[in-house]
């Protein structure tokens, strides 16, 4: 593999057909995005910060949603990146980038990390700071009790061998129901919803619960017993 480097942070990576023409028959995934051209520096903040706050990820600028590769002016699009991860990530948020050629036309790699200490946000059209995570090919937003999720794992909690009355209650309700969304859980059990976001936070970070971030909604289920 030969590299060219035109600058410390933006590498041509030359004979990579074969490695382009691999990532696009993956198709777009939860960590692995095309795009034709970045345009919207706020926008794309919004897919790199989920990444981070997900399994990491790649964007190939470039190439259209079809697969099909267009070819970028790598230099114009790596200003873009560099300022939605600078400005509009929060905190910043590091990149790697490389380009990778076809034939005439070259495209711009996007690498992200998935970071440590979540969450990172980014900007919404209404330039409110916000939390996104990936999911199959879709940029979401992250709900209340996965950052609850996130930060109640910065500190160790042990699952106790007996739960009370209302925390049987909710695992109940969740096990007869199969898998059910918070709303749902609110009108079935008539707890206050600070204390039901509360457990289900605790019975997430314990591996009793299970949440499942889908397009269509987020929906919560007890983990089989070992």
């Amino acid at each position: 593999m030969i590299y060219l480097i035109i600058r410390p942070c933006l590498i041509i990576k030359l004979q990579s057909v074969n490695i382009l023409k691999s990532y696009i028959r993956e198709g777009e995934h939860q960590t692995q995005d095309f795009k034709f051209r970045v345009d919207d520096a706020k926008k794309i903040a919004r897919t790199l910060a989920a990444f981070a706050n997900t399994d990491g990820g790649r964007l190939l600028i470039g190439v259209k949603d079809n697969g099909k590769v267009v070819g970028v002016n790598p230099e114009e699009e790596f200003h873009v990146i560099q300022g939605a991860a600078a400005m509009y990530c929060k905190p910043e948020l590091e990149v790697k980038t490389q380009i990778m050629q076809d034939d005439h036309k070259l495209v711009l790699e996007v690498s992200v990390d998935e970071v440590e200490n979540k969450p990172i946000k980014a900007l919404d059209e209404n330039g409110v700071w916000k939390t996104y995570v990936r999911r199959e090919d879709h940029t979401l937003l992250a709900n209340k009790i996965l950052i609850g999720v996130w930060k109640k794992m910065r500190t160790k909690t042990s699952t106790p061998q007996i739960f009370d009355e209302d925390e049987q209650l909710i695992l109940n309700t969740i096990e007869e129901a199969k898998e059910i969304t918070l709303s749902k859980l609110y009108r079935a059990t008539k707890l206050r919803k600070a204390f039901v976001d509360k457990l289900l936070i605790l019975f997430i970070t314990w591996g009793v619960v299970e949440m499942n971030i889908t397009p269509g909604g987020t929906y919560f289920s007890v983990r089989e017993r070992v």
